[in-house]
């Protein structure tokens, strides 16, 4: 559907925009694609359900003017994604602002159910949510079936300088799930730059990592980086991680265990 199509709908359709990549890709999945008017730039996937759908800015620089134009019944924002400064300036004219905040793969049952209650009137919404929820049910509990040997993991997500994740970040709890504990041993709180550590790169419990994971985002770590990492833990198995899986909320959560249970055992 075109932008006219989007912007002729029944009165009292919802004018969704969302502003976290992850929950786009939900969405889609939940059948409200056509119900999105407006999405940052870094909400690329499907790529072909979004086409059609005005870019208001990134994650952390929304072009609240053009938002506001496109006049959104719901926008939908994130915690760790969006600014607060954003969520305040948009609560001046969208009626809904939904906040969302999945700190674990497990919270992504609440995810699901929010966007239920929101959009759960629409034809579908319902039952695919409960597909979804259905099949992370199920994955979640295949890695609580398995006892994972506890592994010490360096998640790297960008280099110059080297960057990781705190503890109570989504992917550190994503990891747990398999026995994975992340390092360094510490937590970031809810927001800022404390929740993706820079590393020096002498730390003495780099010695004691027995995997290092290169994501490909936000930075796009390469096979031509595997020997720079290995210098930074020797000792380490060092392998390329797809982080959409392991970092994206929503419809690749179930995905992203199935994987991360792969990676484990292999």
């Amino acid at each position: 559907m075109g932008r006219a199509g989007r912007l002729s709908m029944a009165q009292g359709a919802p004018r969704i925009a969302s502003l976290v990549p992850s929950i786009t890709e939900l969405l889609v999945a939940l059948g409200l694609g056509p119900y999105l008017v407006a999405r940052t730039g870094f909400c690329i996937h499907p790529a072909a359900a979004l086409a059609a759908v005005p870019k208001v800015g990134g994650t952390k620089d929304v072009n609240l003017a053009k938002l506001h134009r496109l006049a959104p019944s719901h926008v939908i924002v994130n915690v760790d994604e969006n600014r607060l400064e954003t969520a305040e300036a948009l609560r001046e004219f969208v009626p809904q602002v939904l906040v969302t905040h999945p700190q674990g793969p497990a919270d992504n049952l609440a995810l699901l159910a929010q966007m239920r209650a929101a959009f759960g009137h629409l034809p579908g919404v319902d039952e695919r949510a409960e597909a979804l929820a259905t099949g992370l049910r199920q994955e979640l509990a295949a890695c609580a079936a398995t006892d994972w040997p506890r592994r010490r993991v360096l998640y790297l997500i960008w280099r110059a300088p080297w960057m990781t994740v705190a503890r109570d970040t989504y992917i550190a709890r994503m990891l747990t799930q398999v026995g994975w504990q992340s390092w360094p041993e510490a937590l970031g709180g809810e927001q800022g730059a404390a929740r993706y550590p820079v590393l020096r790169g002498d730390e003495p419990w780099l010695a004691q990592i027995e995997r290092v994971l290169l994501s490909s985002e936000p930075y796009r770590f390469g096979a031509e980086h595997l020997a720079e990492a290995q210098a930074l833990c020797p000792q380490a198995r060092v392998q390329l991680v797809d982080g959409e899986l392991l970092s994206w909320y929503g419809p690749r959560a179930a995905q992203g265990l199935a994987y991360l249970r792969g990676l484990a055992s292999a």
